[in-house]
């Protein structure tokens, strides 16, 4: 009776261990042949040319001064068209110390065409919202508003 139940045991694990995947023995290093490009190069160039992101440039450029962006606000900014000159980070930066200065953890800075949230804290600018988004929103968790 040992012998069966042993014997069923066994076929029962080889069952299982054919079950299981197996990792492929010929995976490596990506290894191109004939000069071609290797999947990680066509990605990356294809993310760097398919979306409207900001340049490795204009985003050391946002985050350059005091104030840093977030990476959600540079989605945002992105996908909603919204760009900001030198003259006018100035005026954001600005807008910031003086919130900062009046005790303020959490702000609304609004300018002419979009509006921010602004960590005063952390001196990070947390999401940005053109003019179109602005109608009917609830702004909360902030204790101040600049107004530009």
């Amino acid at each position: 009776m040992d012998k069966l139940k042993n014997n069923h045991l066994s076929n029962q694990l080889s069952r299982i261990e054919n079950l299981i995947p197996k990792a492929p023995k010929d995976i490596g290093p990506d290894k191109s042949q004939d000069g071609a490009e290797s999947f990680k190069e066509v990605l990356s160039s294809t993310l760097e040319t398919s979306s409207p992101a900001l340049s490795k440039g204009q985003t050391e450029a946002l985050n350059g001064g005091g104030l840093k962006f977030s990476n959600h606000a540079i989605e945002r900014m992105q996908t909603r068209g919204i760009s900001y000159n030198p003259e006018r980070l100035q005026k954001l930066d600005e807008a910031v110390q003086k919130a900062a200065a009046k005790g303020s953890k959490d702000t609304l800075v609004l300018m002419d065409d979009s509006a921010l949230i602004v960590s005063v804290k952390n001196n990070t600018v947390v999401t940005v919202m053109d003019k179109n988004n602005l109608k009917e929103n609830v702004f909360t968790n902030i204790d101040s508003t600049v107004v530009l």
